[in-house]
Parts: structure tokens; sequence; C-alpha cells
């Protein structure tokens, strides 16, 4: 890229993808309730392949404290019910037939703390995505400024917005953990 306004275009899409993969990654972790997102992301070693579980079975929540699972495949049914046990969500599959019951224990002071760690580490890793992304932009505007392509005035300018985008973004993230801890806590 030689323009820096795309490289800085470039840097808030991909500091915006990292917010959509912390949204999608703090859905699944667990309130009190029982929400079909929160087993759909688990992968299940399906024939070989490590495939996520929306793509082998219908998932719904018909109580608030019950997932349901209706795996459309007869001989998958074990691989589903082994991967929801190695998940770190700590809830125990009971198998019928092709039908696997979730039901979600009300959580504990403990787990629930648990939780906002593991938030709290999710939103870690969201801002660390967004500060390589802003290292990555900050080496191709000095790339250029080396090149003579932008002025050294330019460079700081460009610097200067690309700092405020960072700041945006790990704000967002930090908002998206919060709202997630206060729904943990919140009994």
């Amino acid at each position: 890229m030689e323009d820096p306004d795309e490289i800085l275009v470039d840097a808030d899409e991909r500091m915006n993808g990292a917010i959509e993969a912390l949204r999608r990654e703090l859905v699944g972790v667990r309130t009190g309730r029982a929400h079909p997102s929160l087993v759909e992301g688990i992968h299940v070693d399906y024939y070989g392949a490590q495939t996520p579980l929306k793509q082998l079975a219908t998932i719904s929540a018909p109580e608030p404290r019950l997932i349901t699972i209706q795996v459309w495949d007869r001989n998958a049914v074990k691989a589903v019910e082994k991967a929801i046990q190695t998940s770190d969500l700590g809830l125990n599959p009971s198998v019928d037939g092709q039908t696997i019951r979730l039901p979600i224990p009300p959580l504990s002071e403990q787990r629930r703390k648990e939780l906002v760690k593991h938030v709290h580490h999710r939103v870690e890793e969201a801002r660390v995505a967004i500060r390589n992304v802003r290292r990555h932009a900050h080496d191709e505007l000095r790339r250029l400024e080396r090149q003579g392509l932008i002025s050294q005035d330019d460079l700081r300018r460009y610097e200067e917005e690309l700092q405020k985008l960072t700041d945006r973004h790990i704000e967002m993230a930090e908002a998206e953990g919060k709202k997630k801890e206060h729904e943990l806590l919140e009994v």
C-alpha cells in the first residue's frame, strides 16, 4: 500500500475485526441463563475435521436453564458429547438417543469470578490484537516516510490519527468486557 489513508482505513477494519471476534467470544461466556450461543462455537472432532457444533446439530434453549442439542448424524453423538465435556463450560451432557440435554446449573460465586477472569483475559487478547494492527500500520507509515512518499510532518499527523483509532478501539474492547462482567455478576 502506497497511500497512508488506505493504511489507516485497513487498520480501522482490522481493529473492528478484533472487536467483532471479542464479541463472538464473549457471547459464548456463560451467564446464568441457557442460550444456544453458549455451545454453538464448540468444535467437534467429526470424521477427523474440527467442525463447529452448529454445523452438526439443531441447538435450542426451550427453558431458561436447559439447552437441547438435536444431533443430525447418529454417529456424531458421542463426539459431540465428548466435545462438550472437554470444553471449559463445565457442563454435564445427558444423552437420549440423538438428543443431548445440557442442564445449566446456577452459577456459584466462585464460578462467576472464574468467568470474570476469563472475560478479562479475552479483553486483553483483543487489546493485544489491536496494538499489533497499530504496530503493523505504523511500520507501513514509517516505510512510506523512509521512501520519501510522505513528509515527517505527514508521518506525525498520521501517527496521531492511528493512535486515536487505537485508543477508540481499545475503549470499545474494554466496554464490551465491562458489559459482560456486569451480566456475570448480576445475580
